[in-house]
């Protein structure tokens, strides 16, 4: 998933499906951030650290298409790509495909960014080193 994208391989738990015997939409949100929080940690970003520093990573906005439905014991993998989208503003690219056929599952933009003591959003300077680099 590009130069700096991250992968996380899971698999569906049979309390994520709803009684249709399909992964409940907001399920999809969970897998989202999950991978989210994962990637940060391999780019050594700690949200309990940050939290501690006064410094909380926050969701604005959320798009998802859903494309197909994952039900039950079906493994399937989910791509983060970060890119900055303004000077405040960090938007994390992620799509979810079942495995092993890679057939796509939800295609999302995840917005955030970072409030800072004041309550007022303010990237923190290791978050926008990674970006430059990005």
């Amino acid at each position: 998933m590009g130069q700096d994208g991250f992968t996380l391989e899971m698999a569906v738990r049979d309390y994520e499906c709803d009684m249709q015997g399909v992964v409940n939409n907001s399920v999809y949100q969970n897998y989202l951030e999950h991978a989210r929080h994962e990637y940060f940690k391999t780019l050594g970003i700690d949200f309990a650290e940050m939290t501690k520093q006064g410094i909380n990573l926050v969701v604005t906005r959320v798009e998802i298409d859903y494309k197909t439905s994952l039900v039950s014991g079906d493994r399937f993998e989910v791509a983060v790509r970060m890119e900055q989208l303004s000077p405040v503003r960090i938007g994390f690219y992620q799509d979810i495909c079942r495995l092993p056929d890679r057939k796509a599952v939800v295609r999302a933009l995840v917005t955030g960014t970072a409030l800072n003591a004041k309550g007022r959003p303010q990237l923190p300077e290791a978050l926008k080193q990674i970006l430059v680099r990005a």
